[in-house]
């Protein structure tokens, strides 16, 4: 694999997300059940959009990607967003027992509407939760100073809530009561 400067990765990365995440119609793409899309009509389409993404950089981004946001299919033919979707997508992912624990990461401001309403999903589909603190924070750091809530699953699970698990590990709920919640950071 070649190299790819830091800048050119980042600038891929948040193309890809804008694209495979919220708006594929900006691309007149349309996301198959999973969330796929073939790599040459990506290229295809980005290419005409004055956007050129080479192959070797598609491969690099997907590797290196920090949080693992896009994965290619066993064939590498096609390539989706892992979670993150604001589009109606069904990413056909099966129920899972998490951990007895998660987080969520979040900004300072957000925290006293947390305590009341809970974590919902807002435009995502899911509300995302990490298995450990520092994922949690970083999430949080985006928007200024980070609080990170501690999730009690092993209640939700008794209480008959469904989490599913991405491939690259974050964990979806449709929302989380505020009675599942401490503030921990």
């Amino acid at each position: 694999m070649s190299f790819l400067s830091p800048k050119r990765l980042t600038k891929i990365s948040k193309y890809l997300s804008y694209h495979l995440r919220h708006h594929p119609e900006a691309l007149d793409l349309e996301l198959a059940p999973g969330g796929w899309v073939e790599v040459q009509a990506l290229l295809k389409a980005a290419r005409k959009q004055g956007f050129t993404i080479s192959p070797q950089e598609l491969e690099i981004v997907v590797a290196q990607n920090d949080k693992k946001r896009f994965a290619f299919d066993p064939s590498h033919t096609h390539i989706r967003a892992n979670q993150g979707h604001s589009v109606p997508i069904d990413l056909q992912l099966e129920p899972q027992t998490p951990p007895a624990v998660l987080y969520h990461g979040t900004s300072e401001g957000a925290v006293a509407a947390i305590l009341s309403h809970g974590l919902q999903k807002q435009s995502r589909h899911h509300v995302h939760l990490s298995v450990s603190l520092e994922p949690a924070r970083q999430v949080g750091q985006r928007r200024g100073r980070p609080r990170v809530f501690q999730v009690d699953t092993a209640a939700m699970i008794q209480d008959h809530h469904t989490f599913y698990c991405t491939d690259n590990h974050v964990w979806l709920v449709d929302s989380v009561p505020p009675q599942y919640l401490i503030l921990v950071v």
